[in-house]
C-alpha cells in the first residue's frame, strides 16, 4: 500500500473525519496496532509525535493514547506544590500543532461577543497587562470515577487527576474590562485550538460573568516560572479555580461573551452535569432534572505512605497528604487506622493562597499483624465532609469519597 503523506491522508479522508470515527469506535485497544501504522507511513505523521509528549510525563498512568488522558499514582503527588512533568493530562482532541511546536508566532486571543470593544491580543499584549501568579488546583471533573458503584462510563480516573501548580497570567476580568462588557453579557464560552477526534464537536466549555469575574480566574501562560507544557495548554489556558477542570479550557484561543448560558455539547444534557437531587446507584434521571457541575466539594488525598506499603507492628508511621474544598476553606483532616471507630486530628498546614490546596500530616502505628487501610476525611468550614460511601451519578462526577489507603502490618 503506497504510503501517504500527512496533507494527503488528510485529504483522502476528508480531514480525519471518517477514519478518526472507526478508531474512536474501536477502542483504546487499538493503541498498539495504530502505533504500528504510523511507522510504516499509514496515518497521520502527528500521531507519532505522542510518544514523545508522553516522554515529558514520567510515571503517568495512560488512561488512554487517542486523545491523551493521564494521571499519576497520589504517591508521586507529595510535593506541596505539584511539578509540570505530574500534572495530569486531560485531553478531549488532538494536541495542537503550535502547543508541540512551542512556536507562538501569529497566536491570538479573540474576545467578541456581548462585549463594546472586540479583541484580537497577541501573547505580547496579554503579557503586557497586570500579572498575578499563585498556587492553584485544578482537578478533572471525573476524578475518582473508577470509584463510582456500579460502575460508569468515561476514562477511569482513580485518584490522581489533580495537581496543584504555580500559574502566572492575567486576570480574564481585566481582559473583559478591557473588551466592555455589555449589560447583556451573562455566560462567556472558551474555545481552544485542539481539534476534536472522529465525530465530536469542538471541545467548548464556558463560565457564569460572575465567575469570570472572579479576581482568581486566569489566563495563564505560565506554569510553575515557565512557558506552559504542550499537554498543558501552550501557550495559553484559562485557569478556573474551585471548579471543575474542564472550565479551565486549554489552548484557548478564543472567548464569547454571550447574553444566555453556554450551549455547547459539552454544556447540555448530560456533559458535565450532575443530578439536581439524590439519585438511586445505577438510575439515569431525565436530562430536565441535571444541573452543571461547578464547584469541587470538600476532598483529601494522601500522598505518604504508598499504597500496599508493608510495616512492622507498633512502628510509628508518617501519614501526609493534601485536602481542598472547592470553594471553601478546609478546616480540618481526620484520620483512621481502624476502619472508621476512632478517629485522630491531623496537623494541618494552611495553602499557599485562597484556592490552593492544603497540606496535612500525622503519625499513627497500626497494633499488630495484619491487613489495615488508613483512611482520611477532610471537612470544611461549613461542616461538609466526605462521604464514607460516595454518592451516585450516572457520569461519575464530583467523586469525592474518603480516601482508604491499604498497607499491611508484619510481626
Amino acid at each position: 500500500m503506497k504510503a501517504f503523506s500527512r496533507r494527503q491522508f488528510l485529504t483522502h479522508m476528508g480531514h480525519g473525519g471518517a477514519w478518526l470515527a472507526f478508531l474512536t469506535a474501536c477502542g483504546a485497544g487499538m493503541d498498539a496496532a495504530l502505533k504500528g501504522l504510523v511507522g510504516r507511513g499509514l496515518l497521520p505523521v502527528a500521531w507519532a509525535d505522542d510518544d514523545a509528549l508522553l516522554g515529558t510525563k514520567p510515571g503517568m498512568t495512560v488512561l488512554t493514547s487517542q486523545p491523551i488522558n493521564g494521571e499519576f499514582a497520589p504517591h508521586l503527588l507529595d510535593d506541596h506544590m505539584t511539578p509540570s512533568a505530574r500534572h495530569f493530562v486531560r485531553n478531549n482532541g488532538s494536541v495542537p500543532a503550535r502547543a508541540k511546536s512551542g512556536d507562538p508566532q501569529g497566536w491570538k486571543l479573540i474576545v467578541e461577543g456581548e462585549v463594546a470593544t472586540p479583541l484580537a491580543l497577541s501573547l505580547d499584549e496579554l503579557q503586557q497587562l497586570p500579572s498575578v501568579t499563585q498556587q492553584l488546583v485544578i482537578e478533572c471533573g471525573g476524578n475518582g470515577r473508577a470509584l463510582f458503584e456500579p460502575q460508569v462510563r468515561g476514562n477511569q480516573w482513580t485518584r490522581g487527576a489533580v495537581a496543584c501548580s504555580q500559574w502566572t497570567g492575567a486576570r480574564l476580568r481585566d481582559v473583559l474590562k478591557k473588551a466592555g462588557l455589555k449589560s447583556s453579557a451573562v455566560y462567556t464560552a472558551h474555545y481552544g485550538e485542539d481539534q476534536p477526534l472522529g465525530a465530536a464537536q469542538p471541545f467548548s466549555r464556558g463560565i457564569p460573568i460572575e465567575k469570570a469575574m472572579d479576581e482568581h480566574t486566569l489566563i495563564a501562560y505560565q506554569m510553575n516560572g515557565a512557558a506552559l507544557p504542550a499537554l498543558n495548554g501552550y501557550p495559553v489556558r484559562l485557569v478556573v479555580p474551585g471548579w471543575i477542570g474542564s472550565c479551565s479550557q486549554k489552548w484557548l484561543n478564543r472567548i464569547v461573551v454571550r447574553d444566555q448560558v453556554h450551549d455547547s455539547q459539552k454544556m447540555t444534557g448530560y456533559s458535565y452535569r450532575v443530578p439536581a437531587y439524590p439519585v438511586e446507584p445505577g438510575s439515569r434521571p431525565p436530562k430536565e432534572d441535571m444541573v452543571i457541575a461547578t464547584a469541587w466539594r470538600i476532598k483529601s488525598l494522601i500522598t505518604a505512605p504508598q499504597a500496599n506499603a508493608q510495616f512492622p507492628a507498633g512502628q510509628s508511621i508518617s501519614v501526609r497528604g493534601h485536602a481542598w474544598a472547592g470553594e471553601e476553606t478546609v478546616k480540618e483532616v481526620l484520620v483512621s487506622v481502624d476502619f472508621g471507630i476512632h478517629w485522630e486530628k491531623a496537623r494541618l498546614t494552611q495553602p499557599a493562597n485562597a484556592d490552593a490546596w492544603a497540606h496535612w500530616e500525622c503519625e499513627v502505628a497500626l497494633p499488630r499483624k495484619g491487613y489495615y487501610e488508613i483512611w482520611a476525611r477532610a471537612f470544611d468550614e461549613k461542616g461538609n465532609a466526605q462521604p464514607v460511601r460516595q454518592p451516585w451519578n450516572p457520569k461519575g462526577y464530583l467523586g469525592n469519597v474518603i480516601h482508604r489507603l491499604p498497607v499491611l502490618s508484619t510481626t
